[in-house]
């Protein structure tokens, strides 16, 4: 059944697949006891929702769950934006991962249960109060890496992470062992030193976090003065990373292929959007957190304009 499961995740289009047992684990513990201590440092900054205690009790989100499936869609395209155009973020490229995450995973319930009669099972991305890394690493698919994101030998860290949890006892897979070494590069790229210490990455400093999740009306100018660009989250601490830099298979999977304006994203022209342009063009995309006045704001930011109007 774990072999058939998996080849069926792999049809889906997710590659990697892992499977974990959720039973307590000493890693998982020890995950735990780090986010507890990324709270309590404030490292969450607004997002108030990191601290769902369902986040670290899997068997809240479903009761007598088993195995949790961890599976990975790689969002590298082979597409790259012109030069003088203004940065998103790799993830928003494309059409809104979470529809596609969760209707890929919801086919993949339907065919265990189907296969396994009276199995429960519940779709998780990241929505859902799940430490998705932790789990993802704990499934083997890959170790955290130092700027938080969840690194895979043949894929680097451009992944999307979703899991299935099932009712079902299926055998785990070894958990993933970090290979990030000495290397610090990440740590010394982010231009807001966002990343405080190796493995702990600090909001209230990130230029994603910034970008996308702020409501204020104007960013904080020690963000601001530090954009280098970037509109729509950062994707500096993954260009850095080692693993990003070896030759990567491009997706060809239609939903993760960018959207043309996304590549050649001008400054002067975006900031002329109306709300209507902004739904057309942000239609089924992740980047619609960041509403039409956010859009502006971070636009004006980055081409060094005091003033920032809603």
């Amino acid at each position: 059944m774990a072999g058939e499961l998996r080849r069926q995740a792999q049809h889906l289009g997710f590659d990697p697949v892992g499977l974990a047992s959720a039973s307590p684990s000493e890693r998982l513990r020890l995950r735990s006891a780090s986010l507890e201590r990324w709270l309590a440092a404030g490292h969450q900054a607004s997002m108030a929702w990191m601290a769902d205690p369902r986040r670290r009790a899997i068997d809240a989100l479903l009761p007598g769950v088993r195995t949790v499936v961890a599976v990975g869609l790689s969002y590298h395209v082979n597409a790259s934006p012109t030069p003088s155009s203004l940065k998103v973020a790799r993830y928003g490229w494309g059409r809104d991962y979470h529809r596609v995450l969760d209707g890929r995973l919801r086919q993949l319930g339907r065919w265990l249960e189907a296969r396994a009669p009276g199995c429960r099972w519940r779709a998780c991305v990241d929505s859902a109060p799940l430490m998705e890394k932790a789990w993802a690493e704990q499934a083997g698919l890959g170790w955290i890496g130092k700027n938080g994101n969840l690194i895979h030998r043949r894929r680097g860290s451009w992944l999307l992470l979703g899991h299935l949890l099932t009712t079902l006892e299926l055998p785990p897979d070894p958990p993933a062992e970090p290979l990030c070494g000495a290397c610090s590069r990440c740590l010394d790229a982010c231009p807001t030193a966002a990343i405080t210490e190796p493995f702990v990455v600090d909001a209230r400093r990130c230029i994603a976090f910034h970008t996308i999740e702020n409501r204020d009306p104007q960013l904080p100018e020690a963000i601001a003065t530090y954009l280098q660009g970037w509109v729509a989250g950062c994707d500096i601490c993954q260009q850095v990373c080692p693993w990003n830099a070896q030759t990567l298979e491009a997706s060809t999977d239609p939903d993760l292929q960018p959207r043309p304006w996304v590549l050649d994203l001008q400054p002067d022209e975006a900031l002329g959007w109306s709300d209507a342009d902004w739904d057309e063009r942000l239609r089924a995309s992740a980047l619609r957190r960041i509403k039409p006045w956010m859009w502006r704001r971070n636009l004006r930011a980055a081409m060094g304009q005091a003033r920032i109007d809603p």
